[in-house]
């Protein structure tokens, strides 16, 4: 959600708990604004809040003027002083996919995972367990970019590509029409578009390149991973990921008023909501393989594609790499 509007936006996303006490509310309108100054940000966007056993990470991330460009994110757990978090990397990804459990809220906390390693001595090879530890800021770092590229959700037209490539605010983007906001296909992923680059040129045609360049959430895999209700007697239109619980988007149709908040632990537990629906072998990050009973040849279909999802996202494999 936009630090400009923040305290709207906040009460438009309260429906579905994620606020904010009001000294909390009063310290991040302060802050972000600080902070765009001093950072020279574009827009400077108020991401949510990570749930610790300590204390709780504030996370904002700012924007340049090229609305796709890699974010700058920072944290904070006063809501008064931020720190700028380093880029993900495929290495932090791979570091911290082995970590469980809850964040703590202390940055220089570590985590300690026992893992086995080859030693070479001549001609002989034995394995032998080395301890490795693993900051959380490091953790904090992969586990927002991973959130991002898989729920950061942003309406069709709110976003508009120049013919020379930069992306930036729509500032004609008056919102979605009532008939539209209540499709999926009319919000798209906050990223740099995957599956789109992957479409044929017939399936292009109908496509405006201004306006979807972006990768669209009807195609998102497994099938039924996006709730999308109306509130507020058609006056809001309410998103909610069931990949990862906890993250929110909202829109007013008609109106400019949109975003996304995130308030939760960030556990992946979208298989935990599939198991008694899906009759197929499921797999997801530090389990073996479990197996239902039913034999519906649709459920199927979606838990095969939760599998390829997986293993994309915690494993790496194709050209989206390890999120």
């Amino acid at each position: 959600m936009d630090a400009e509007s923040l305290l709207l936006s906040l009460e438009l996303a309260s429906g579905s708990g994620q606020g904010l006490s009001p000294d909390r509310r009063a310290s991040l309108l302060t802050s972000l604004m600080l902070v765009k100054r001093d950072y020279r940000y574009n827009r400077v966007l108020f991401w949510g809040r990570i749930l610790g056993l300590v204390a709780d990470y504030y996370i904002a991330q700012g924007l340049s003027e090229d609305q796709l460009a890699p974010r700058k994110t920072l944290y904070s757990l006063n809501c008064m002083e931020w720190s700028l978090l380093p880029p993900a990397t495929e290495e932090m990804a791979m570091q911290t996919s082995v970590v469980k459990g809850r964040f703590m809220g202390d940055p220089s906390h570590e985590y300690e995972h026992t893992q086995l390693q080859k030693v070479h001595e001549g001609e002989k090879v034995f394995e032998e367990e080395v301890v490795v530890q693993i900051k959380e800021e490091t953790r904090l770092v992969s586990i927002i970019d991973q959130i991002d590229k898989a729920v950061a959700v942003i309406p069709r037209g709110a976003l508009f590509k120049t013919p020379f490539g930069p992306i930036h605010v729509n500032r004609t983007f008056e919102g979605l029409s009532l008939s539209e906001a209540k499709k999926l296909s009319s919000y798209f992923h906050f990223r740099e578009p995957v599956e789109l680059k992957n479409k044929t040129l017939l399936e292009k045609a109908d496509l405006d390149p201004s306006l979807d360049f972006l990768d669209s959430l009807e195609h998102d895999i497994p099938k039924g991973s996006w709730s999308i209700q109306m509130e507020r007697g058609n006056a809001l239109v309410v998103l909610r990921s069931l990949l990862w619980p906890g993250l929110t988007f909202y829109h007013a149709p008609r109106t400019k008023n949109c975003g996304y908040i995130y308030v939760g632990t960030v556990n992946l537990v979208c298989s935990v909501l599939l198991l008694p629906l899906i009759s197929t072998s499921i797999w997801y990050p530090g389990s073996e393989e479990r197996t239902t009973e039913l034999e519906d040849p649709a459920l199927k279909q979606v838990a095969e594609g939760w599998n390829v999802l997986m293993r994309e996202m915690m494993v790496g494999g194709n050209g989206s790499g390890r999120r």
